[in-house]
């Protein structure tokens, strides 16, 4: 059907971005011969992604709310596959260091900047998906199989990247450009695929009668979100944000996201180099094994939202369908504190298996909450406040990790930790979303 087809596109998308944002940690090694990169650095490189990625998740949801989601995703999708390519013109030039940090990783971390304030559009265009396309009851699955690129992106990203690395010195550019250029034209082929196939429900041509009565309701707009309906040809008002803010179910999923994500950005952004330091691998060895928690993180998308709908199909209600799947997603994540026991990188990779797992069946069912609580015309805007809450989790605990191995910590703390913010994520939505429901927005002025 063409819904299904739909949430394919673009979880192509998704995993072209998460293809992008694993340049950096698995080409850094061959990066460093040119331009040198310590734990600090690294983790300053990291930050400056993900700042900009929340801050742009943010404001990529009130872009996709103001511009459309067909419009918006395009532009969002040309300017990071531009900026992921810009990675390749890094280099020091005989500049000068400024602030203590060599012109080249300057020029890394502009990249990384404006490849965050790209990204920052992609997931809140993909709540807006969901949100048009499918109902209530299909929208965890729909959110699974477009949160499954996460898993196509990080499983194609090690062998992809090391083969391009140790293959491909074109034109006498160092392998490492290539990667960033080759990867950068894949989303820019990924635009015209997606300005060609893309309209709404009520605009696309390919929608057959019996799946425009499966949407109608979708189309006409939910009876308990959607409540407020403009005249046809005036455009909905838009919600303020002080409003949404204004509920402590917002920042329940906020802080939530802060927690969770933290700890997701440190295992998506330092297995690499976990990998390559603990047990000495080599690069190609590495390769080989790192994609398998990136597989395992697949299967857990499509998991939690097929456990999510199927409790919806015996009758739960939604508060207890999203908080039985996030309580079980949550309940794999403490195992990695047994990683710094375990000398067998078989068991590790396992160990690491079931956190991707359980973190990207987690990250499902948190993104579906949007749509849940916010009316379609806002869904965009709350989807990117929750994002800039995972960013900012990213970038505290990746400082923390960075400053505990430059001055000789091992990676243990850094594990406890990691393997410990999911439940206590899960207990910040318990306690701020006592139960999942519409927030009573309608009732608010709007701008």
């Amino acid at each position: 059907m063409l819904r299904w087809r739909i949430a394919i596109l673009v979880s192509v998308a998704i995993a072209i971005s998460y293809l992008d944002r694993q340049t950096l940690p698995w080409a850094l090694s061959s990066i460093s011969q040119d331009i040198p990169v310590s734990n600090q650095v690294k983790a300053f490189l990291d930050s400056a992604f993900l700042v900009t990625y929340g801050l742009m998740y943010l404001g990529g949801g009130r872009l996709l709310d103001w511009l459309g989601t067909r419009r918006g995703f395009t532009v969002i999708m040309v300017f990071w596959s531009l900026a992921c390519a810009s990675h390749a013109f890094a280099g020091n030039y005989g500049m000068p260091s400024v602030f203590g940090l060599g012109f080249g990783v300057l020029m890394l971390a502009t990249s990384r900047l404006l490849l965050g304030m790209g990204e920052g559009g992609g997931f809140p265009a993909a709540t807006r998906v969901v949100t048009e396309w499918f109902p209530v009851r299909e929208r965890s699955i729909a959110m699974g199989i477009i949160n499954g690129g996460t898993a196509v992106g990080g499983v194609v990203a090690p062998p992809l990247i090391v083969f391009v690395l140790t293959n491909l010195d074109w034109l006498g550019l160092a392998p490492w450009r290539w990667v960033f250029i080759l990867t950068g034209g894949f989303g820019l082929l990924w635009t015209v695929w997606w300005w060609f196939d893309y309209q709404p429900p009520e605009q696309h041509p390919g929608l057959k009668a019996a799946e425009r009565e499966h949407l109608k309701p979708v189309m006409q707009g939910d009876s308990e979100l959607e409540r407020v309906r403009p005249p046809d040809g005036i455009a909905p008002p838009a919600i303020p944000l002080s409003a949404i803010l204004g509920f402590r179910e917002t920042w329940a999923v906020i802080l939530a996201k802060f927690l969770s994500d933290g700890a997701w950005y440190f295992y998506l952004f330092w297995l690499p180099k976990f990998l390559l330091e603990a047990f000495n691998l080599d690069l190609k060895t590495a390769g080989r094994i790192g994609w398998i928690p990136y597989a395992a993180s697949g299967v857990g998308c499509l998991c939690g939202g097929a456990l999510s709908s199927w409790l919806l199909r015996r009758g739960m209600a939604v508060n207890g369908a999203r908080k039985l799947a996030l309580a079980a997603s949550a309940a794999l994540m403490p195992w990695v504190m047994l990683v710094p026991q375990l000398h067998s990188v078989g068991w590790v990779i396992f160990i690491f298996s079931l956190a991707f797992f359980g973190q990207q069946s987690w990250s499902t069912l948190v993104m579906i909450l949007p749509t849940d609580m916010i009316p379609k015309r806002a869904v965009g805007t709350l989807a990117g406040l929750v994002g800039l809450g995972g960013a900012m989790g990213g970038v505290a605990f990746g400082q923390v990790v960075g400053y505990l191995r430059d001055h000789g910590s091992s990676f243990t703390p850094v594990l406890i930790i990691a393997g410990s913010l999911h439940v206590l994520a899960f207990i910040v939505l318990c306690v701020g979303i006592p139960r999942i429901r519409p927030l009573p927005l309608s009732t608010i002025p709007h701008e």
